[in-house]
């Protein structure tokens, strides 16, 4: 197994001394809630050069990574820009962020995943970096549960179905690559100050809300059915970028890995935890059906019920222990708390 590597990664030898630089990591999708989390942690604990192509919203402060607008559809330019920056890892991890446009441009959708995917997987070998895909839990049908690395795919969604192609295009492409799926991703978002939406069929910004509602009093309705995704493997976004900051170090970082904690639960349980850790009422918790009227509406496409995940080989082959879910909450406490990574 290679090293787990933490300021740095690269080694040259000039006139007989060896001279280390900073590992160049190239962040697409950089600015979105999971993208943030990478960034800082590559940025900020592991003194990473960390450059982040972005299309519409610029962050105000780049002090700790660079940008530049880039239309990750044209492929040309997307080859132009990796070329250019000479990354040793590119974290793929921007998304079509909006089920409804997925169903309604398929070509769109197949384009920003697949399309995407593919280019990144052609520039990464050009300049001999590796590739890591973000994915997801809703690759699997919902009926898997517990489902480890090696367990075959089943979506039923198509956002699933993106995934997963996009996963087999960035195997089967790129010369070095990872897959690196994530689970009922809780935590900070770092370059935004709101979350898109309160709750949805995942467990998407689940925690944020609750803890944001609670904390000044108001009641929350946690959203329970057998047409949405009810059970799951709770983690920390910071913690998945830790992950990926894994994978791109080792050189045995190649292959699936699950991001996520050692435990599964429900979406009520986990609410409760969240009571728990944050020192917050219960009594203001209630079960509720889904809002049938809210944008996305569950019920328009199918999601999966249970998305737990074993993180079997993600142990073996980078020697991680994966947090309980009580250890995530405090740390993401810790995080709002302080607006810094937790240690």
């Amino acid at each position: 197994m290679g090293s787990v590597l933490g300021v740095v990664c690269c080694r040259f030898a000039v006139g007989g001394w060896v001279r280390r630089v900073a590992v160049r990591a190239y962040v697409t999708g950089g600015t979105g809630f999971v993208g943030s989390n990478i960034v800082k942690v590559f940025a900020e604990r592991h003194r990473a050069e960390v450059h982040c192509p972005v299309h519409r919203f610029v962050p105000a402060d780049e002090g700790t990574f660079t940008t530049e607008r880039l239309d990750m559809l044209d492929n040309e330019a997307v080859l132009a820009s990796v070329a250019a920056f000479g990354p040793d890892v590119i974290v793929h991890s921007m998304i079509l962020n909006d089920f409804a446009a997925m169903y309604a441009d398929r070509d769109l959708a197949w384009r920003s995943f697949v399309g995407t995917t593919e280019t990144l997987a052609r520039a990464a070998d050009e300049v001999g970096a590796k590739l890591i895909l973000v994915s997801t839990d809703w690759v699997f049908d919902g009926t898997q549960s517990g489902a480890d690395e090696d367990t075959p795919p089943n979506p039923v969604n198509i956002y699933g179905v993106l995934k997963m192609a996009s996963e087999q295009v960035a195997l089967l492409s790129a010369e070095r690559a990872a897959v690196a799926r994530v689970s009922a991703v809780s935590g900070m978002h770092w370059m935004r100050e709101s979350t898109p939406r309160v709750q949805d069929g995942g467990f998407g910004y689940f925690v944020t809300s609750i803890v944001g509602a609670l904390e000044v009093g108001r009641s929350f309705a946690v959203w329970e059915a057998d047409d949405i995704n009810m059970v799951a493997s709770p983690s920390l976004a910071s913690e998945c970028a830790e992950v990926m900051w894994r994978i791109a170090a080792d050189e045995a970082g190649v292959g699936v890995f699950h991001c996520c904690g050692a435990e599964s639960t429900g979406r009520m349980e986990l609410a409760r935890a969240a009571c728990d850790v944050f020192d917050l009422d219960p009594a203001l918790l209630s079960s509720t059906a889904p809002d049938r009227s809210a944008a996305g509406a569950v019920g328009e496409f199918p999601i999966p019920y249970d998305t737990s995940l074993s993180v079997r080989r993600t142990r073996e082959v980078l020697g991680y222990e994966p947090p309980g879910i009580r250890e995530l909450l405090n740390r993401f406490r810790y995080e709002r708390s302080t607006g810094a990574l937790s240690h």
